[in-house]
Protein backbone atom coordinates (compact mmCIF):
# COMPACT_ATOMS: atom_id res chain seq x y z
CA UNK A 1 0.00 0.00 0.00
CA UNK A 2 2.69 2.44 1.09
CA UNK A 3 4.31 1.74 -2.82
CA UNK A 4 1.01 2.62 -4.28
CA UNK A 5 0.42 6.11 -2.38
CA UNK A 6 4.29 6.96 -3.00
CA UNK A 7 3.35 6.40 -7.06
CA UNK A 8 0.28 8.17 -6.15
CA UNK A 9 1.95 10.83 -4.83
CA UNK A 10 4.60 11.24 -7.12
CA UNK A 11 2.62 11.68 -10.16
CA UNK A 12 0.66 14.12 -9.16
CA UNK A 13 3.22 16.30 -7.85
CA UNK A 14 4.79 15.63 -11.33
CA UNK A 15 1.89 16.82 -13.30
CA UNK A 16 1.04 19.79 -10.88
CA UNK A 17 3.97 21.54 -11.86
CA UNK A 18 3.07 24.30 -14.52
CA UNK A 19 6.50 23.57 -16.35
CA UNK A 20 5.66 20.24 -17.90
CA UNK A 21 1.88 21.25 -18.34
CA UNK A 22 2.95 23.68 -20.63
CA UNK A 23 5.05 21.55 -22.67
CA UNK A 24 2.75 19.36 -23.54
CA UNK A 25 0.68 22.21 -24.47
CA UNK A 26 3.39 23.51 -26.39
CA UNK A 27 4.21 20.00 -28.10
CA UNK A 28 0.31 19.54 -28.82
CA UNK A 29 -0.27 23.22 -30.33
CA UNK A 30 3.03 22.67 -32.56
CA UNK A 31 1.84 19.18 -34.22
CA UNK A 32 -1.37 20.43 -34.12
CA UNK A 33 0.10 23.09 -36.64
CA UNK A 34 2.08 21.07 -38.66
CA UNK A 35 -0.38 18.65 -39.24
CA UNK A 36 -2.86 21.50 -40.97
CA UNK A 37 0.07 22.85 -42.69
CA UNK A 38 0.53 19.37 -44.03
CA UNK A 39 -3.16 19.24 -44.82
CA UNK A 40 -3.00 22.35 -46.91
CA UNK A 41 0.64 21.07 -48.90
CA UNK A 42 -1.29 17.74 -49.70
CA UNK A 43 -3.85 19.62 -50.87
CA UNK A 44 -1.82 21.69 -53.20
CA UNK A 45 0.19 18.98 -54.31
CA UNK A 46 -3.23 17.26 -55.43
CA UNK A 47 -4.38 20.38 -57.19
CA UNK A 48 -0.73 20.51 -59.17
CA UNK A 49 -1.04 16.82 -59.94
CA UNK A 50 -4.59 17.32 -61.51
CA UNK A 51 -2.90 20.34 -63.79
CA UNK A 52 0.19 17.98 -64.57
CA UNK A 53 -2.35 15.49 -66.42
CA UNK A 54 -4.17 17.96 -68.18
CA UNK A 55 -0.61 18.84 -69.40
CA UNK A 56 -0.23 15.38 -70.46
CA UNK A 57 -2.89 14.92 -72.39
CA UNK A 58 -2.10 18.20 -74.01
CA UNK A 59 1.27 16.37 -75.39
CA UNK A 60 -0.78 13.21 -76.28
CA UNK A 61 -3.05 15.56 -78.52
CA UNK A 62 0.02 17.65 -80.42
CA UNK A 63 2.06 14.60 -80.96
CA UNK A 64 -1.49 13.38 -82.67
CA UNK A 65 -1.36 16.78 -84.58
CA UNK A 66 -4.02 18.47 -83.21
CA UNK A 67 -4.07 22.44 -82.91
CA UNK A 68 -3.12 23.83 -79.70
CA UNK A 69 -5.68 24.96 -76.96
CA UNK A 70 -5.40 28.44 -74.66
CA UNK A 71 -3.74 31.31 -75.10
CA UNK A 72 -2.36 32.16 -78.44
CA UNK A 73 0.86 33.22 -78.77
CA UNK A 74 1.92 36.98 -79.76
CA UNK A 75 2.39 37.94 -83.33
CA UNK A 76 4.34 41.22 -82.69
CA UNK A 77 6.73 42.58 -80.32
CA UNK A 78 7.58 39.88 -77.78
CA UNK A 79 8.59 41.70 -74.65
CA UNK A 80 11.45 39.33 -74.51
CA UNK A 81 13.10 40.69 -77.03
CA UNK A 82 16.01 43.17 -76.42
CA UNK A 83 16.35 46.40 -78.68
CA UNK A 84 20.05 46.04 -79.11
CA UNK A 85 20.41 50.17 -80.24
CA UNK A 86 19.21 51.23 -76.25
CA UNK A 87 21.96 49.43 -74.83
Amino acid sequence: MKLVNFIKRLWTKLWSKTTIDEKVEEVFQETKRRASNMVVEAKDVAKAAVETVKQIDDIAKAAKGENRKGRKPKKNGSSKEVDSKSN
